[in-house]
């Protein structure tokens, strides 16, 4: 067995988010994986399959730490795709997932693409306690298909300077709690955002593509523009790029290989 560790959302070594990659010829028990999921120690591993299916090249599937599967994860497909292009499997590719097939393509700057559904947040009045849990006042609350939870603050100081109480947070109904503001004008992105997710064992993510499929349509209706660049603040920060094309996300980013080791 092969276990890679890939800086997803990352252009340099030890930034944006980790995740774990193994490779597969055949599909092992859901215990498996998340027993190796939970050993690697990485916010999430993608597991992929080589079984060629007839509308997808490889299967896809991801395992949180906690261990907890993930119905997407935006930052580990991205990992696995990035692996497959180094192994020299041709653009793009097609992974048949949860979340339905999703396809990475490579663009010519070497930046990695991955076609996602877009899942627009609807507002919702704002949970009990979710401003004492973040510590800021929160101006607008919206829950989205995918169970996250979009909280809008004022300003991107307020964003970057969270500091959330997480017990309070794992409380709140949703997978993931995403916090975001506007970018301060002279910033060379157009939002910033912050994910929690102690409900599936994870504090603070580092970079989640996975909230950019919902914080696209909520921006690109705000500022509209379809295409924009977002900031995840988190202490691993990385830029994510976005373009909402109807019901779908274009997600980018760089990926940067950390560890190759056979197990």
């Amino acid at each position: 067995m092969q276990l890679r560790t890939v800086d997803s959302f990352a252009d340099r070594p030890f930034s944006g988010n980790p995740a774990g990659v193994v490779m597969l010829d055949e599909s092992p028990s859901d215990e498996w994986m998340a027993t190796v999921a939970h050993e690697a120690n990485l916010s999430d591993t993608a597991f992929v399959i080589r079984t060629r299916l007839s509308n997808a090249d490889f299967g896809l599937r991801w395992f949180t730490k906690g261990p907890v599967e993930d119905d997407l994860c935006g930052h580990a497909t991205l990992a696995a795709a990035h692996c497959l292009f180094e192994d020299g499997v041709s653009s793009p590719i097609r992974f048949a997932t949860r979340s339905g097939v999703l396809t990475v393509s490579r663009r010519e700057d070497g930046s990695l693409a991955m076609d996602l559904p877009a899942w627009p947040p609807t507002q919702v009045d704002p949970p009990a306690g979710i401003a004492d849990a973040l510590h800021a006042p929160v101006a607008w609350t919206g829950r989205s298909g995918n169970d996250h939870l979009l909280a809008l603050v004022a300003d991107e100081r307020s964003v970057r300077d969270l500091s959330p109480d997480i017990r309070k947070i794992s409380r709140i109904p949703a997978d993931i709690v995403i916090v975001t503001a506007a970018a301060d004008r002279e910033q060379p992105f157009d939002f910033v955002s912050r994910a929690f997710a102690p409900n599936l064992g994870i504090d603070e993510d580092p970079v989640t593509g996975s909230a950019h499929t919902v914080l696209a349509p909520f921006w690109a209706d705000r500022l509209g523009r379809a295409a924009l660049v977002g900031l995840q603040a988190s202490a691993r920060s990385g830029l994510v790029g976005v373009e909402l094309i109807g019901d779908r996300v274009i997600v980018s980013g760089r990926a940067v290989t950390i560890l190759d080791d056979a197990l």
